[in-house]
């Protein structure tokens, strides 16, 4: 495991305890969390140390927090990850899963279909040489062959979309993303993440060139515009 936000207001419903895994296949070009990329690395918890930390949170979730897990990428440790949502489960803890959607095994399946009650689905791209460009890794069908099985589930999902000036928010992207999920009954909303470089000293840290330092922030209007060009394809939009 990487680290533990206690009291996070950004990754899911309500007031959530978020847990940042270790390990991700992805290396994208905005990575605000690049020290979680390496497999190797973390802390090592029990499931049973897990647990209670999470329902030491408890109190603080009301009627909508839960816990996240998040990265990295939380689907890599999916087989560890079943006996621990099982247990928040039986307590009534609300559970969410932030992923890439690149995971789909036998462990994923089952995490996401008996205990997960919202997924939060990042699109990195809509193309293949976007994807490829951003991720550093090939193949753009994993994300949505993730997103058809958590809609065939008929489970709560959110889809996340990092909008970077020129990369990310051209119109006809926007319009293709939601053109391909229009007709999905799962989705309770599209979060829009707008970019930032919070994590740019990390890359730095790790002795890691950060080719996005040209990259601009999104101006006020830009990010009205992508939520106007989307609002006919989501039922609920917003900018996280």
């Amino acid at each position: 495991m990487h680290s533990i936000e206690t009291f996070g207001t950004h990754d899911g419903p309500g007031i959530r305890c978020v847990i940042f895994l270790q390990g991700c296949k992805l290396k994208c070009l905005y990575c605000h969390n690049p020290d979680t990329i390496a497999m190797e690395g973390g802390k090592a918890y029990t499931i049973e140390a897990l647990f209670d930390i999470i329902k030491k949170s408890k109190p603080y979730f009301g009627k909508k927090g839960g816990v996240t897990f998040s990265g990295g990428e939380p689907l890599l440790q999916a087989k560890a990850l079943v006996p621990l949502f099982k247990r928040l489960k039986a307590e009534g803890i609300h559970t969410a899963l932030d992923t890439n959607g690149r995971i789909l095994n036998h462990f994923a399946m089952e995490l996401m279909d008996k205990y997960t009650d919202l997924v939060m689905l990042d699109v990195k791209h809509m193309t293949e040489e976007g994807y490829e460009h951003i991720t550093g890794q090939k193949n753009n069908q994993t994300t949505f062959r993730f997103s058809k099985y958590r809609e065939d589930s008929g489970k709560p999902m959110w889809l996340r979309y990092v909008l970077i000036p020129g990369l990310t928010d051209k119109p006809e992207l926007l319009k293709a993303l939601g053109a391909y999920f229009k007709e999905y009954k799962t989705i309770e909303k599209l979060e829009i993440q707008p970019y930032h470089k919070l994590g740019v000293h990390k890359w730095e840290a790790l002795g890691w060139d950060y080719q996005l330092k040209h990259a601009r922030e999104n101006t006020k209007e830009e990010l009205e515009q992508a939520v106007s060009l989307l609002n006919p394809y989501f039922k609920t939009i917003t900018i996280n």
